[in-house]
């Protein structure tokens, strides 16, 4: 893996110092320009910034190996987280709080990122994804996050035909003892992101970010 990742900014070096930092997280097979046009459609204030996962996957990138069965394994899923951290250290000190969204695989990576060091993140808005199940996995700290309990923004379509029903209910069930959840379900939307989510999304960031 390299050390420094790839990132999209929607601001020059020179004008993100004192800004909140909103950083995104593409799908499988995705890469680094997928979701930075939605940065748009968020509030103004934040810095957006969009990472390319470390593994290539077909024509674009994976935060992690995915069997034909979406399974995977837990180390491959913190190796990646750490190597977002490591870059996160040395650009958050910049930022007044960092905000994490995530797309399908991209959900995991920021909810994996909020279960290692809660404290460090405003929010997470989560899209059409899940979280990864880490029982006895020390990088997870959700004692942590139960205590802090995080605003965490989960946004989803029931008829979603790519996350298995068993990660859905682990998520679901994770999310309502750790989090302080919003969940929205979205008709017509599959696997995907349409404008009526975009504008929760930019509401949630509105209220529970920049308050």
């Amino acid at each position: 893996m390299s050390e420094t990742p790839t990132v999209l900014w929607s601001r020059p070096e020179n004008e993100r110092p004192g800004t909140p930092l909103l950083v995104m997280f593409h799908g499988y097979g995705a890469d680094e320009a997928d979701l930075f046009g939605l940065a748009a459609q968020l509030p103004a204030d934040f810095t957006v910034a969009s990472i390319r996962a470390p593994g290539k996957a077909g024509p674009g990138y994976a935060w992690f190996p995915l069997r034909t069965d979406l399974s995977y394994s837990l180390d491959s899923v913190t190796e990646a987280a750490g190597h977002v951290q490591a870059w996160f250290d040395g650009v958050r000190t910049a930022h007044t709080s960092v905000t994490l969204l995530g797309f399908s695989q991209g959900m995991c990576m920021a909810t994996t990122l909020l279960r290692h060091r809660p404290a460090d993140y405003a929010a997470v808005v989560g899209l059409s994804g899940f979280v990864v199940e880490a029982q006895g996995n020390d990088y997870f700290d959700d004692a942590a996050v139960a205590a802090a309990k995080p605003e965490v923004f989960w946004g989803r379509d029931q008829a979603d035909p790519v996350i298995p029903a068993a990660s859905v209910e682990f998520t679901n069930t994770w999310m309502r003892a750790h989090v302080q959840l919003t969940k929205v379900l979205y008709a017509g939307i599959f696997h995907g992101i349409n404008a009526q989510e975009m504008a929760h999304v930019s509401e949630f960031l509105q209220y529970k970010v920049l308050k």
